[in-house]
């Protein structure tokens, strides 16, 4: 697992769009959230030059193994979930960045690798930690999970609108025998959707309960609530935070993430003067978000769904 095949299979998306938008230049202290294989990061040390510093966060062990292959003195790599940032840069005394980096949900190595249990496509035991740490495995959430439990993860993660028949064939399904496996899982979800469903769709009807079954799995859309809010905490005034998403939960969070961060007074309409004292901490940069080009669709159709969000930090008047 990891190693340099990795780094080679990995495409990062988004790659130049991101360094642009963010405005990377030389000196600059540079937060990755998310190294996966270091893709991104690789640019980020360029365009800071020597002067700079690139710091990257992963709690992922083939990302610590990519991260070793990168010598570069002004580079550090810290296993962390970047929910908890602020302590790994106040290990590092550093108070403030000049830029944060989120590329969000997982990266194609990790999908491509069997044994990790991401994946629909290879049988192995079901597991989708991103830390091999956490005590919580899709095995262990589908043996303990309610009926109800497992519907409303596989609708609000999943956006899967049989989440009730699948839920219940699970539940079926584990009290003849526990479900280990993604080979297990996928013909369960086969049986629970009708198959004249599964035929019309484009998509492997396992998709959207995989998806699910990660994001419950590894908190990870709690760790982006709590990523953002830490990382305009830790920018400095001008300095901007970028997220790549891959779907509409993510995104959906980032875009109001911003928003709300962006508005001014939030007084009642209708006051003659201000008296609620807010003040906007961000300006969005991006207003639609930045998408992947033609010629990146077609090198990576994986990047087909990326959407790229920016915002810079505003100075705050009292």
């Amino acid at each position: 697992m990891g190693g340099v095949a990795d780094i080679k299979r990995h495409v990062p998306v988004l790659l130049e769009e991101a360094v642009s938008v963010l405005g990377v230049g030389e000196g600059d202290v540079v937060l990755d959230g998310t190294f996966g294989r270091g893709g991104h990061t690789r640019r980020f040390l360029q365009a800071v030059g020597p002067q700079g510093l690139v710091v990257a966060l992963d709690v992922d062990v083939a990302a610590a193994e990519a991260a070793e292959e990168i010598c570069a003195p002004n580079f550090r790599f810290v296993r962390q979930n970047f929910r908890n940032l602020d302590v790994a840069l106040r290990n590092l005394s550093l108070p403030v960045v000049d830029k944060v980096f989120f590329d969000l949900g997982v990266s194609s190595p990790q999908l491509d690798e069997a044994d990790r249990g991401f994946s629909y496509k290879f049988d192995a035991v079901l597991d989708m930690r991103l830390d091999p740490l956490a005590t919580t495995s899709a095995r262990t959430l589908l043996a303990r999970a309610s009926e109800a439990e497992l519907e409303k993860i596989l609708w609000e993660y999943g956006e899967e609108r049989w989440a009730r028949r699948i839920a219940a064939f699970i539940v079926a399904a584990r009290a003849r025998s526990p479900v280990e496996t993604t080979a297990e899982l996928v013909e369960i979800i086969k049986a629970a959707i009708p198959r004249e469903v599964r035929q019309a769709e484009d998509q492997h009807p396992a998709r959207r309960t995989f998806q699910a079954l990660r994001i419950a799995v590894n908190d990870e859309l709690g760790a982006l609530r709590e990523g953002l809010k830490k990382a305009l905490g830790a920018l400095k005034v001008g300095g901007r935070m970028a997220c790549i998403t891959f779907h509409s939960l993510e995104d959906r969070i980032v875009k109001q993430f911003y928003m709300q961060h962006a508005r001014g007074c939030i007084c009642i309409r209708g006051l003659p003067q201000c008296v609620c004292g807010h003040h906007a901490e961000l300006r969005i940069v991006t207003k639609k978000p930045l998408s992947p080009s033609p010629q990146e669709l077609a090198e990576n159709p994986r990047s087909r769904s990326a959407h790229l969000r920016v915002a810079e930090k505003l100075p705050v008047f009292y």
